[in-house]
């Protein structure tokens, strides 16, 4: 019988709006991937809407991982996703260390901010450690804000291609990772995926029909980590998810659903499944 492989993801959950670990579920699910689910904190809704009730875990986070440690769990991938505090980075650092092993993949997405701002209540603090954590990553996937703060390198919403390598090649000196930078949108309207792999560079375009809504990040990011388990090329993984992003977001804004509520994927997993099958 084929070994079902299994990703740790750690990201909170949200009871409404299609974002972190209500999107990683689905999705890496559909790609035969178990989503073995570590919650950094319980929200009712994410906070892009004006109000939200929220359920730190970060005092959870050592006892509930002692249990899988109890279990013997090994985990064909890490990924993680949004992280609250600098504790909570430290408590992810310390969950590589612990689990990882030679064939573990590291996947971060360091989610902290967007359109040159850090995200409202994100502590720079928590960003600096979001620095070290990458250092562990073999995949990472910022956006234009993100990949911007990880090389230190100030913030331009249309970069040229010289920029975007130059941030790749702070972000990575070694040229050791796969990273993307994704959704980079031009003055005509183009989105920019800037892939970085092997000491080799390379973008992914499409129109931008719609604008960006909530949750997309998570989309994008959850399809990365199950092709990357799924032994499917870096390039090829990129395209996937841009291609699944933008139909679900074509989808949403002609349906008319608020931009909080997240991409509308569910009507489009069957194609990942047969992608992944």
């Amino acid at each position: 019988m084929q070994n079902i492989k299994k990703i740790a993801c750690i990201n909170d959950f949200s009871g409404f709006g299609r974002c972190s670990l209500s999107v990683a579920l689905p999705i890496l699910s559909v790609c035969g991937v178990q989503c073995c689910s570590l919650p950094t904190a319980v929200f009712s809704n994410h906070t892009g809407f004006e109000s939200f009730f929220k359920l730190d875990l970060t005092d959870s986070f050592t006892e509930y991982t002692r249990e899988w440690d109890k279990l013997g769990l090994h985990f064909d991938a890490i990924y993680s996703g949004y992280l609250g505090s600098k504790e909570q980075v430290t408590l992810v650092t310390d969950f590589i260390d612990r689990f990882k092993t030679s064939d573990t993949i590291i996947i971060v997405d360091p989610v902290m901010g967007d359109n040159g701002k850090l995200y409202k209540s994100f502590a720079k603090e928590t960003a600096d450690g979001l620095k070290t954590l990458v250092k562990k990553a073999d995949i990472i996937t910022p956006n234009l804000t993100e990949a911007c703060f990880l090389a230190d390198m100030p913030y331009v919403s249309s970069p040229s291609e010289k920029t975007l390598r130059e941030l790749a090649k702070r972000i990575d000196p070694d040229s050791q990772k796969r990273t993307v930078i994704t959704g980079i949108v031009s003055s005509d309207s183009v989105i920019t995926n800037y892939i970085s792999c092997e000491n080799e560079f390379s973008v992914y375009e499409s129109i931008a029909d719609v604008p960006s809504r909530s949750g997309t990040g998570d989309v994008f990011a959850s399809i990365i980590a199950a092709a990357a388990v799924n032994d499917i090329p870096f390039t090829d993984s990129v395209k996937i998810a841009a291609d699944f992003v933008k139909q679900s977001a074509e989808y949403s804004h002609r349906m008319g659903i608020p931009d909080t509520d997240g991409a509308v994927f569910e009507p489009f997993l069957y194609k990942l499944g047969e992608i992944f099958a």
